[in-house]
């Protein structure tokens, strides 16, 4: 028999020793899940960062501070009157509805969308769903601005800075709840769109769109279009700055689609009830002399606090333009100086100029701190852990906001309950118990009110009284409107006014108008105080017209 040859030794392989696979460990030693098994399946686009989660946690619980303001006491109150106007009769007005002293003015009400929207929440929600509305508006502006910056420059910090100061500028134009937010909600969204780091091609129908919105929603859309126009100048200028030819201009991608939109939004405008009719409303509007007394429309002055602000801002912008290396474009000098020059001429534009001073101001001052701190930027840690929080903190800010009671619990259902609710969710100025009184004893004929106070007297007062006038100051005529001024002023002849006017009853506020509620407690033969708290007065004739 013979052997198998078992050769040299040294060159058999070693017998192969069993794989010892190790069984994943599920529990950590302590006995927790070991988190580190989980695998991320949240897409990448959706994933997010602690620092937008520490963003987002701030801006909840700026959120959550408005949407306790109270409702201002003018303005809001005349949208929501024409609001239920509009739903009750079903179609647009075309002159004048609510004030009898302009019985026959045409009206073109650039903002019926806004006015329906109102009346809409109000009437489902009462005024919790007026404050989320305002609460919203405002926090989608502030939103808009601070992941603009943060995307931009990854600088949380200048993105806070960004927030604080557009907050700090425009506080005084934000206490008031008018269909202006919406335009500002617009005029972020497209802001952040045309000054992005690059164009993407779904800009160019988003604008549009945001333009017929615009349009529905407030007058002030003409802002916008100034904004793609100055956008688009800007970029021309840097383009030919930098090719010294104009072919370059006309060959750039980015001019070629900011024109387009632009060009688009212009007719996207014109998607609303009265066509081409609003171009020219809108300047009517701006140069009606009845503005020029309202505080509102003077010029913006270093005695406003808000003028102050702006003066703080446009000098940290200059020394931040002396520092940055980044390189300052066109546009952004285009828009400051544009819309600075508008708020010199009327203080009420300055709530265009914040969001481009604060958004230009965090970029610089997010490059300034990187040239001088030298520090490498570190791209945060994204997952989709971080959304998860950043979801379940949205709920928390809604649910602890009173609409999110309302929408959650319901709204009280009687009278007394509805009543102490408006008393503690308006300002301290709102007339809310003298209309109570007026709906108990409805005044007969015509009666003059404070300017402030029409509108809520029209919205909360008997049905059909006839208010002197309301916020809507462009709608009375110019005669109406100097007679009021010179009788609430105590003019010698402010009880010819009176007479002439066929006046029957006065409701005046003592904030204001406290010398004329002491006239007329002097002339207690013709004027009978029938009601007066700590907010105003009522006075009724004692021989009606």
């Amino acid at each position: 028999m013979t052997l198998p040859a078992t050769g040299d030794p040294r060159t058999q392989a070693a017998p192969e020793s069993p794989v010892e696979i190790s069984e994943p460990q599920y529990v950590t030693e302590d006995g927790s899940p070991n988190v580190a098994l989980l695998q991320d399946r949240m897409p990448p686009h959706l994933q997010a960062s602690r620092p937008v989660v520490a963003l987002a946690t701030v801006l909840g619980f700026l959120f959550i501070f408005l949407s306790f303001r109270p409702l201002w006491h003018t303005d809001l109150w005349g949208h929501l009157s024409y609001g239920r106007w509009i739903w009750q009769n079903g179609h647009l007005p075309v002159t004048e509805p609510l004030m009898p002293l302009s019985k026959g003015v045409p009206m073109i009400d650039t903002a019926w969308l806004s006015q329906l929207l109102g009346y809409g929440m109000i009437t489902q929600f009462g005024p919790s769903g007026i404050q989320f509305l305002y609460a919203l508006a405002i926090g989608i502006v502030m939103s808009l601005l601070t992941y603009a910056v943060y995307r931009r420059t990854g600088n949380p910090w200048a993105a806070l800075l960004t927030l604080a100061v557009f907050h700090w500028v425009e506080y005084h134009q934000l206490l008031i709840v008018r269909p202006q937010l919406a335009g500002m909600v617009c005029f972020a969204a497209i802001f952040t769109m045309a000054t992005s780091a690059r164009w993407r091609g779904w800009y160019t129908w988003t604008i549009p769109v945001l333009f017929a919105i615009w349009a529905n929603m407030h007058g002030s859309f003409l802002v916008g279009l100034v904004l793609l126009g100055g956008v688009l100048t800007g970029r021309a200028i840097d383009v030919y700055r930098r090719t010294r030819d104009r072919r370059f201009v006309f060959a750039d991608r980015t001019c070629r689609q900011l024109l387009i939109a632009l060009e688009l939004s212009a007719a996207a405008v014109l998607l609303n009830p009265y066509g081409l009719a609003i171009y020219p409303e809108v300047f009517a509007v701006a140069g009606s002399k009845n503005l020029e007394a309202l505080v509102e429309w003077d010029p913006l002055t270093l005695r406003m606090k808000q003028g102050q602000a702006a003066a703080v801002i446009a000098l940290a912008l200059i020394v931040m333009y002396r520092f940055t290396p980044r390189r300052v474009t066109m546009r952004e000098v285009l828009l400051l100086c544009g819309y600075g020059a508008l708020a010199l001429w009327t203080s009420r534009m300055i709530v265009w100029w914040g969001p481009v001073a604060a958004y230009y101001l965090g970029l610089h001052t997010a490059a300034v701190w990187k040239s001088w701190s030298n520090r490498p930027a570190k791209e945060p840690v994204r997952g989709g852990m971080w959304t998860v929080v950043l979801l379940g903190l949205c709920w928390i800010f809604f649910a602890y906001t009173p609409f999110g009671s309302v929408a959650i619990h319901g709204r009280p259902t009687d009278e007394e309950s509805q009543f102490t609710e408006l008393r503690r969710k308006t300002s301290s100025q709102t007339p809310v118990a003298i209309a109570e009184y007026l709906r108990k004893n409805p005044p007969q004929g015509q009666v003059f009110n404070a300017y402030e106070w029409g509108d809520y007297l029209t919205w909360a007062g008997p049905e059909g009284m006839q208010v002197f006038l309301n916020s809507h100051a462009h709608l009375v005529p110019e005669e109406v409107w100097q007679d009021y001024l010179e009788t609430v002023h105590g003019s010698s002849d402010w009880s010819g006014n009176l007479n002439r006017y066929g006046v029957n009853a006065i409701i005046l506020d003592r904030m204001y108008r406290g010398d004329f509620i002491r006239k007329l407690e002097d002339t207690s033969s013709v004027w009978e105080k029938k009601y007066a708290d700590n907010v105003g007065a009522v006075f009724y004739r004692k021989n009606p017209i």
